[in-house]
């Protein structure tokens, strides 16, 4: 971002809240008070972002949602994944690697029930399995909502549903690589680690070594990259008053249930990652194989090509 606001001559202000809500506020509090052409947030909770937008508003900023809308919120345009999109990929994912199990049970361990971006996870998810569920291809043993994508509650949860349902299991999503390891923690104490298979999502270095090793059936990787660098072409067209090329930016639209209103969106594509693919990453540069390949994951690296050092 900050390369590519000074090659377009725009001084930015780009501060991190670190998780923190009142921080979240106390920075945006001051960007419009210095009167920013512009402000990009990426709110914590939909009642934080609404109310650093309707002040944002009364100053007449314009503001751009990053990577997550704020629901009932006023944004002007926002810049993010297509998660609808990645849950589908989750759960393509996840059929690819249950194969031919007729009435394979499923657990769901969701994301946070606050977070737009999980509800559209868990939509993409089912317009792939609602109908498996439904013809009995698959049972649905439980899906469960994880409060604040807390890997420990995650497996708390995941266990007891595992329990409940007499230790058995045949799939697992989960929809983030903190969430799934937890779940394969659990599964690990159960002796089950690598025969069911679980998904995942952001590529992280720890999901990608569970990938490699076969105790994560996928991940699916999201370019930051990508989405930073679409966020700061479409701040510069706002802040340089380009609305018309804003609007040709934002191709997309993002549907706000709470505000009854479509956003309009930069939505961007994904990347379904499994064990063969790993490597595509290694090669474009996104983790190195000194972080990857230690350990006990040394021999996997090495099988599907990919370097340790």
């Amino acid at each position: 971002m900050t390369q590519a606001f000074n090659y377009a001559d725009i001084e930015p202000f780009i501060e991190n809240a670190n998780g923190d809500e009142a921080k979240f506020v106390q920075i945006a509090d001051e960007m419009i008070r210095r009167k920013v052409k512009v402000l990009v947030i990426t709110p914590l909770s939909a009642a934080g972002g609404l109310a650093v937008q309707k002040k944002a508003k009364a100053a007449n900023i314009p503001v751009i949602d990053y990577d997550r809308v704020t629901l009932g919120g006023q944004a002007e345009y926002h810049v993010g994944f297509d998660s609808v999109n990645v849950g589908q990929l989750q759960a393509d994912g996840l059929l690819s690697c249950l194969g031919d199990r007729p009435g394979a049970q499923i657990i769901e361990i969701e994301g946070a029930p606050t977070d737009h971006n999980a509800t559209l996870f868990t939509q993409g998810q089912k317009s792939r399995l609602s109908s498996k569920y439904d013809s009995g291809a698959l049972r649905l043993v439980k899906s469960q909502p994880v409060a604040d994508w807390k890997p420990e509650l995650g497996a708390e949860l995941f266990e007891q549903i595992l329990n409940e349902n007499g230790g058995k299991v045949d799939g697992v999503v989960a929809a983030n690589d903190g969430l799934a390891g937890a779940v394969i923690g659990v599964l690990k104490k159960k002796n089950l680690a690598g025969k069911v298979p679980v998904t995942g999502q952001d590529a992280t270095v720890d999901g990608l070594r569970a990938v490699l090793r076969g105790d994560q059936c996928i991940t699916v990787y999201k370019p930051v990259r990508d989405e930073a660098e679409a966020a700061a072409r479409l701040a510069i067209a706002v802040a340089r008053g380009d609305l018309e090329g804003a609007d040709d930016l934002a191709t997309g639209n993002l549907r706000d249930p709470v505000a009854r209103r479509d956003v309009k969106s930069v939505l961007l594509g994904a990347t379904l990652i499994r064990k063969d693919t790993v490597r595509t990453l290694v090669t474009e540069g996104i983790v190195k194989p000194a972080e990857l390949c230690t350990g006990d994951v040394a021999p996997a690296c090495a099988a599907q090509d990919i370097l340790g050092g």
